[in-house]
């Protein structure tokens, strides 16, 4: 017989056995001599009152083995050498899985990627961090893996289709992930880990058949008749194949520039705009955890906060405990910051964007209206903050007390942005109507956590990529854009996804819809 039960552990009983065996036999007031297995189905953990403590869910076998859900999913990749082809423009996690469900269902996809492969990318970081200088095609966000690579590697989504999840994140652990992201509640990989695991699948793409080319950019569109048939490389190479899956990012504005030039419909969206704050990391322990040293075995803390200022969300977003800030820009004159956390999470920091969302009424209404009115704010306020400092990727910072208090007093402290940050009046540079809704968010947020309004903390801007400010259309069904046959917007850049395991699980999507024309 299968039961389901829920135990609770202390952090150094966790990996423990046979202290979790014998939680089992009282939950369930079995006798000793009952043979039991169990898996753990999801891990979380629970520090709202004294010590904190893991809520296994487990499925527990008595006199019977309990298989997993994931053991039960075969993935079996075809040789795709001569099958049809299919373009996907993108070598992120929407544009990989893409591939990888094309040669599944028989389909030999040719991935695009204008930067660089996942170790080549390191150059490019490097430079921006010491040099600040930024390759327009080879940064934090473009190049193999995408945005999320090199900025954290976090596997949340609030998706509630568990066989989906479950299937992506089996590909991850298949090709060098750790088991833990099978059943934990907040799964993460981190971004020194996430390199390999990217080299794996593309390693698998090629071994199968299909394709995979660095350094070429998309410049134009193949289309005849309100068909796409293709695409035009780097200005001059045409490739053509029956369809062009458009998994570019939430960054390349060059391709919603290129679809409104040729008419291609599209639409303004909503996203969300702000700063990063940063902590020490043995502060947010304190509060979560209520120790100092926290005990060994308990990650690093995090957070997830949000409030309402007039109707409108302020929010946490892409906390990373233990992690770092780091540059974002994907063009020279621009300055952008994201976070990221190695697997360990280990770092003395813990910083989050602290963002409030914007609407297109809103938008439109400060004189930022049309198709890109969002795309041109978000790129406006980057400039701006560009242009306050030295020419360099150094970012502007203020201390939390004077960030909320509207003032300019104390300096700022040390930081894991590795650039470096200077003292800097952002209650003054960020536009007036999201500085208002910050500081009232953060307001709130310091009674809801005590002790994180507190000097310890810098506020560095900007924060401004959380997702497209653009949606490229399409049909529910055929998910094909709704004027143009054969062209798929797909993943985070189109408006469909908000993380690696939501972009993902939408070029798998994508794909099942276009291997029905071949059914």
């Amino acid at each position: 017989m299968i039961h389901e039960i829920q135990i609770k552990v202390y952090p150094d009983r966790l990996y423990d056995d046979e202290f979790i065996l014998e939680q089992i036999y009282k939950e369930l007031k079995l006798k000793r001599d009952k043979k039991l297995s169990y898996r753990i189905r999801k891990k979380s953990l629970d520090a709202r009152k004294g010590r904190p403590k893991y809520l296994l869910s487990l499925l527990v076998g008595v006199d019977e083995v309990v298989q997993r859900d994931v053991d039960k999913l075969s993935i079996e990749y075809k040789e795709v050498h001569t099958r049809p082809s299919i373009i996907i423009v993108g070598a992120g996690p929407a544009g990989y899985f893409a591939a990888l469900e094309a040669i599944e269902l028989g389909l030999k996809p040719i991935v695009l990627d204008r930067g660089k492969d996942v170790r080549a990318r390191r150059r490019d970081l490097k430079a921006i961090q010491q040099e600040g200088l930024v390759n327009p095609d080879s940064n934090y966000c473009f190049g193999e893996g995408g945005a999320g690579t090199y900025s954290d590697g976090k596997l949340y989504t609030r998706s509630k289709k568990r066989g989906k999840i479950i299937k992506t994140l089996k590909i991850l652990v298949d090709h060098g992930a750790k088991e833990d992201i099978l059943i934990d509640a907040h799964p993460h990989i981190g971004s020194n880990k996430l390199p390999g695991i990217i080299s794996n699948m593309r390693s698998t793409i090629l071994a199968k058949g299909g394709e995979v080319r660095f350094g070429t950019k998309v410049t134009d569109l193949v289309i005849e008749d309100k068909v796409c048939k293709g695409v035009i490389i780097n200005e001059e190479e045409e490739l053509l194949a029956g369809q062009v899956v458009l998994a570019t990012g939430h960054s390349a504005r060059d391709i919603f520039r290129l679809l409104d030039q040729k008419h291609i419909a599209l639409e303004a969206k909503p996203f969300a705009l702000g700063i990063r704050i940063e902590h020490p990391q043995a502060l947010i322990d304190e509060i979560q955890y209520k120790q100092n040293p926290r005990e060994e075995a308990l990650p690093a803390a995090s957070y997830s906060l949000v409030s309402q200022v007039d109707k409108v969300g302020v929010f946490s977003f892409c906390m990373c405990p233990g992690g770092l800030i780091v540059p974002a820009a994907t063009a020279p004159g621009e300055l952008v910051v994201n976070g990221m956390s190695l697997s360990k999470r280990n770092s003395p920091y813990a910083n989050s964007g602290i963002v409030t969302a914007l609407s297109n009424e809103e938008l439109s209404s400060k004189g930022y209206g049309g198709i890109f009115g969002n795309m041109d704010f978000q790129a406006e306020v980057e400039q701006k903050m560009f242009e306050y400092g030295d020419g360099t990727q150094k970012a502007p910072a203020q201390n939390l007390i004077d960030f909320v208090n509207g003032q300019d007093m104390i300096d700022v402290g040390a930081s894991s942005y590795i650039p470096g940050i200077y003292r800097a009046p952002l209650h003054e540079l960020l536009p007036d109507f999201i500085y208002e809704r910050l500081k009232q968010g953060l307001t709130t947020f310091s009674l809801k956590m005590k002790g994180y309004f507190t000097s310890e903390a810098n506020v560095v801007a900007i924060e401004s990529r959380t997702s497209s400010p653009v949606r490229i259309p399409r049909d529910h069904t055929s998910l094909e854009h709704p004027e143009i046959k054969g062209l798929y917007p797909c993943g985070e850049g189109a408006g469909y996804a908000g993380g690696i395991l939501s972009a993902a699980m939408d070029g798998q999507r994508v794909v099942q819809a276009i291997s029905k024309i071949y059914s």
